[in-house]
């Protein structure tokens, strides 16, 4: 038996019907393609979104680890509040570099006091190895 057209089940059926319409048995091939289309939309549209959102922190990891951890924080409560004033505020922290001011202070203190450094200075510890070499070399 063949396949019936429009025109043989009603007399006043077009020949021709679109193929997005559904038949006679509720089949509808265009909602079914528009559920998978739509899914994949929001699928993709949330992935974008959430790597956005995550752009501050990948920013940061770049700088310190406090600041990194005032950039994550900053960035959850921009996402839980939707407030995006937290978001801006997480982004130019992680661009901008904040000087370090603990460091010459606890010098200044530790010279102030006479303490001895618990660590030395990165620039004093390749000038002690420089120097043992060449100590050596006077000797003999």
């Amino acid at each position: 038996m063949s396949d019936p057209t429009a025109a043989t089940l009603h007399p006043m059926a077009p020949a021709h019907l679109p193929g997005f319409l559904p038949d006679a048995t509720g089949h509808d091939p265009m909602l079914i393609h528009m559920v998978l289309f739509v899914s994949v939309l929001v699928f993709i549209l949330i992935t974008l979104f959430l790597r956005l959102h995550s752009l501050p922190e990948q920013l940061a990891h770049k700088v310190g680890a406090t600041q990194l951890q005032i950039v994550g924080i900053l960035g959850l409560i921009a996402l839980f509040t939707h407030n995006n004033l937290y978001w801006v505020a997480a982004l130019l922290l992680a661009v901008i570099q904040i000087p370090d001011y603990q460091t010459p202070l606890d010098r200044i203190a530790d010279a102030v006091s006479g303490r001895t450094s618990p660590h030395p200075e990165p620039d004093s510890a390749a000038k002690s190895h420089d120097a043992a070499p060449a100590q050596k070399s006077e000797e003999a």
